[in-house]
């Protein structure tokens, strides 16, 4: 097993030791939250994936799926249609990492083979009986994420007896779960779920909590961009909260997230160079 600083994705091995990774969003969908629509023909989605890792995205997540909050389930075939070309495409033109944002395992097996690296599934595993033994038996990574509910119902009321216990208790069982079925701990990574079934509040505490989570011995992800949350601080709409989004990801950094996803690489990019920059300049 790789050292607990050490994630290997395909053929790199990264130490988050002393760097962090930067996942850049690519939504090949008609109705996502912040950029549902824009990439949705087979050349904007190419063109989005070359911008964003010409602006230093470490990794490409792909999805097919709107998970915003109430969004309907997808057909797979449709999903399969969405998202498997682009990644045949991208994996040619580029060398740069692909991960596939699904909770089907016909869809993560599809990917794996057309060229991804990493499984990145919203339901911690819990959706699709067939995704554990999938990740088992690829020998990729796989984010485990916390989610209350399902997209459809996520947002109606969310409540928790105690936020941090009740989402580590949660990413604990999913992780032991993973290992029980064959999947390596190296490959584990976790995901606090900022948005999914958490009202403001909620999403503020985990992140300035977000240092708890690191006890649990695994690289952990953190997506906040373009989040309602957001929104709601600054009374801005989803397509101008880059910007302030930069101040979650910092915080985020020095709490102690290994890879930041975002829908702006070029920002988030920028702005993780200068903290790591602070973070790393003496000895802690």
């Amino acid at each position: 097993m790789a050292p607990l600083h050490q994630l290997v994705i395909g053929k790199q091995t990264f130490d988050l030791a002393h760097r962090s990774l930067l996942m850049g969003v690519l939504n090949v969908t008609p109705d996502s939250f912040s950029d549902g629509g824009f990439f949705f023909s087979h050349d904007a989605a190419i063109q989005q994936a070359l911008q964003l890792a010409a602006d230093g995205a470490d990794i490409i997540d792909i999805g097919g799926e709107s998970t915003r909050p109430f969004a309907p389930p997808l057909s797979l075939q449709e999903e399969l249609d969405r998202v498997i070309p682009v990644i045949r495409t991208i994996r040619r033109e580029l060398d740069t990492l692909i991960s596939i944002d699904t909770y089907k395992a016909a869809v993560a097996q599809a990917a794996l083979e057309a060229g991804a690296n990493l499984i990145n599934d919203i339901s911690a595993l819990r959706f699709d009986p067939d995704m554990a033994p999938l990740a088992a038996q690829s020998g990729v990574p796989v984010v485990l994420m916390h989610m209350q509910g399902t997209p459809q119902d996520m947002q109606v009321d969310p409540h928790y007896n105690d936020l941090v216990g009740d989402i580590k208790t949660f990413l604990a069982q999913r992780r032991d779960f993973a290992c029980a079925q064959g999947i390596d701990p190296a490959n584990i990574i976790l995901d606090v779920g900022i948005g999914f079934g958490k009202t403001l509040a909620h999403n503020l505490e985990l992140l300035q909590r977000l240092d708890e989570f690191r006890n649990l011995d695994c690289p952990l992800l953190l997506g906040v961009s373009r989040k309602a949350f957001i929104g709601r601080i600054l009374h801005v709409p989803v397509t101008e909260r880059d910007i302030g989004g930069l101040g979650a990801i910092i915080l985020g950094l020095v709490r102690g997230a290994n890879i930041i996803r975002t829908h702006n690489a070029a920002y988030a990019k920028q702005a993780i160079a200068v903290a790591e920059a602070i973070l790393h300049s003496y000895p802690r």
